[in-house]
């Protein structure tokens, strides 16, 4: 069929710009996998990918996200704010499902734009990913050193003059580092306990809280609307700017609003297809992680949610640190404080683990295609790519050792909508470009549900502020200037066609 090696044809020259938007053919990526060399090992089954899924999802946002919302925002209607987000997230992720099971290659997002918008796209999606996993698992690493420290009882940062080092941060990565190095089952398998201890941990807040659950706390369900404090200038929300409108909390207006701020409670499960190449039957087993885990993780949120408002009233909530133990502290359970804590520490070291996983797998798929340097996807003996795994680990390192993020958090959200808004796209793609291709898992009413999936996500997006907009436009532009100066000369797909 015309196309079915399209972008493997040789000896034909793409000229100066028709090369950037040649795509690599799906068979020509799975071919790749079996590079000797750069050959990620088969370990994981569909039991794996979901715990990496949950693993990913559900970290300290739970405990947090939860309560603040709830207060500042929707009131008891939170947990059908969790609700729709589940449902604009599972359009996408119907996307990633049949573009794992289709391309069960190493990179997510970027193979799967490679394949389907050309080898440009696939850059710029790549050096996307590459912003959200690495700021991903630094920011979160952060997080988790400052539970850390309830735990333990002291900050665990050193001061040495005016230079500030999160060594509780530092410490998880190295940890985590090696265990991805030894290999992506181990990791898993550590995946898995900890897994095991924050869903326990959620399990006893339900059933305990339950037992202070008074049914008039939810209503109102939806509070009557009323003003809200907004940003100004850049800070404010780039819908906001664009239209003038005014901001308010609660009502209708308030429960979508809420909506687009716990979608950021499911980001991650996208990072499941990062693993299809080390996957046992992808075609079969990538699916069923990913759509799983989405499962499992709504039921736990609307769960929790549903326990939170309905324990006490949501005006209870409104204090800006407020989170789960405030609810439990109200009724004087005071033992849930550090529960929650030993649970967040759990949820939020597979949270970096599996980022972390995925950046390196991002960066080793890019490095396989020539577009960053060949020897980095080098694997070995242990099948994994341990010189990326370092790499990843000391820059993740250096950024969660010494630097304060502050709103650089929401460039994580904004480069994530950006790879859901490209994969969406991509299936309608290829399903008229590559009608023939075995699919694994389809994406049902073509192109409906994969359009719907794009609306939702750029309507989250244009909730971002303005800040982080600019901040994207300038990541995007030094990536730019990155894959001039590098990648389009060294790319190996080119070099097969000139």
């Amino acid at each position: 069929m015309p196309g079915s090696e399209q972008g493997t044809t040789r000896g034909e020259s793409p000229g100066r710009w028709g090369g950037l938007f040649r795509t690599k053919s799906v068979e020509q990526s799975i071919r790749d996998t079996d590079e000797p060399d750069a050959k990620l090992r088969k370990d994981l089954t569909a039991w794996d990918l979901t715990i990496f899924g949950v693993a990913v999802v559900v970290g300290a946002g739970i405990f947090t996200l939860t309560a603040r919302t709830a207060g500042n925002v929707a009131g008891p209607s939170v947990s059908l704010a969790f609700v729709f987000a589940a449902i604009a997230c599972g359009l996408t992720a119907l996307c990633y499902a049949e573009f794992a099971s289709t391309v069960p290659v190493a990179g997510s997002a970027y193979t799967f734009s490679y394949a389907t918008f050309g080898e440009l796209a696939a850059w710029i999606i790549g050096w996307d990913l590459i912003l959200e996993f690495a700021l991903a698992a630094a920011v979160v690493a952060k997080g988790w050193s400052q539970y850390l420290g309830q735990v333990i009882g002291t900050t665990p940062v050193a001061h040495f003059g005016s230079i500030t080092f999160d060594w509780g941060s530092v410490l998880l990565l190295a940890v985590l580092g090696v265990l991805l190095a030894v290999g992506t089952k181990v990791s898993s398998r550590v995946s898995a306990v900890a897994v095991a201890i924050k869903l326990a941990v959620i399990a006893l807040v339900i059933v305990v809280g339950l037992t202070y659950f008074k049914a008039e706390n939810l209503s109102p369900y939806i509070p009557p609307s009323k003003p809200g404090e907004g940003g100004s200038g850049v800070h404010q929300t780039l819908f906001s700017w664009l239209t003038g409108a005014g901001h308010s909390t609660f009502g209708w207006y308030g429960l979508l609003a809420a909506a687009s701020l716990v979608f950021f409670a499911f980001i991650g499960f996208d990072v499941v297809a990062t693993t299809a190449e080390e996957t046992k039957n992808p075609q079969r087993n990538v699916p069923r992680g990913i759509l799983g885990s989405l499962l499992i993780v709504t039921v736990l949120y609307v769960a929790v949610s549903l326990v939170l408002t309905g324990m006490v009233p949501y005006t209870e909530l409104q204090s800006g640190d407020a989170t789960l133990a405030t609810a439990f502290a109200i009724h004087g359970v005071t033992w849930a404080k550090n529960i929650i804590s030993i649970g967040a520490l759990a949820g939020l070291t597979t949270v970096v683990m599996v980022m972390y996983l995925g950046q390196t797998r991002v960066l080793f798929a890019m490095s396989r295609d020539g577009l960053l340097p060949r020897g980095l996807a080098h694997t070995g003996s242990k099948g994994t790519p341990v010189r990326l795994t370092v790499i990843v680990g000391v820059i993740c390192a250096l950024l969660a050792g010494f630097v304060e993020f502050g709103t650089l958090e929401e460039m994580v959200n904004i480069g994530t909508l950006f790879a859901f808004v490209l994969v969406s796209i991509g299936v309608i793609i290829l399903r008229r470009t590559r009608p023939e291709l075995p699919r694994g898992f389809r994406v049902p009413l073509v192109p409906l549900i994969p359009i719907l999936a794009v609306l939702a996500c750029l309507w989250l997006m244009l909730n971002l502020s303005v800040e982080t907009w600019l901040r994207f436009v300038v990541w995007m532009a030094i990536g730019l200037v990155l894959y001039f100066a590098y990648g389009a000369r060294k790319s190996v797909l080119r070099k097969g066609t000139q």
